[in-house]
């Protein structure tokens, strides 16, 4: 007789419940990397590049929803959105900024970008870092949405922390401010 069954009733009603759970929790799997992969998921937000957006303190991290669904889709992207993207020069980075310019938007630009204006071509934004000094289009010019992965729409953590995220960088483009002369 195996050990098993010398256990009694209560362990075997024990077993049933294991096995039952087991069962029940492994056909969530699938929902879960279909929604992962296709919908949304959380993401840490590391480096100083969004600051004071993102991480405004060196000890802090901040923990966000980014939406995945539809946000390759044409016209989808909107000025002042968050999106990780990966890197044009190494894709294995992924990046965070905040799209400046869309498709049909004409930029002012910053060093070292080697010209005062550029044009986004379609398919394509304009991302920069809230932080002044981060590495963006100013750097590798404009990016094809093809690179994004996602929307950051909120910040889980920290909870103080928690809400929509903030707007924050400069105007860029050349038809807002060319309103405001």
């Amino acid at each position: 007789m195996s050990w098993f069954a010398n256990q009694g009733p209560r362990f075997r009603n024990t077993a049933k419940y294991a096995y039952r759970l087991s069962i029940g929790m492994a056909s969530w799997v699938p929902v879960m990397i279909v929604l992962n992969e296709h919908v949304c998921y959380f993401g840490k937000i590391e480096g100083s590049s969004m600051q004071p957006t993102f991480n405004p303190s060196v000890r802090q991290q901040d923990w966000v929803l980014l939406w995945k669904w539809g946000v390759r889709d044409p016209g989808r992207l909107q000025v002042d959105d968050v999106v990780l993207f990966r890197s044009p020069q190494d894709p294995e980075k992924v990046l965070c900024k905040r799209v400046k310019g869309v498709q049909g938007d004409n930029v002012f630009t910053r060093h070292p970008y080697p010209r005062e204006q550029c044009h986004i071509p379609r398919n394509h934004v304009w991302v920069e870092g809230d932080n002044i000094h981060s590495i963006d289009s100013n750097t590798f010019g404009p990016i094809s949405t093809g690179l994004v992965l996602g929307k950051a729409t909120s910040i889980i953590y920290p909870f103080s922390r928690s809400g929509s995220v903030p707007k924050g960088g400069r105007e860029a483009r050349v038809s807002r401010l060319a309103a405001y002369e």
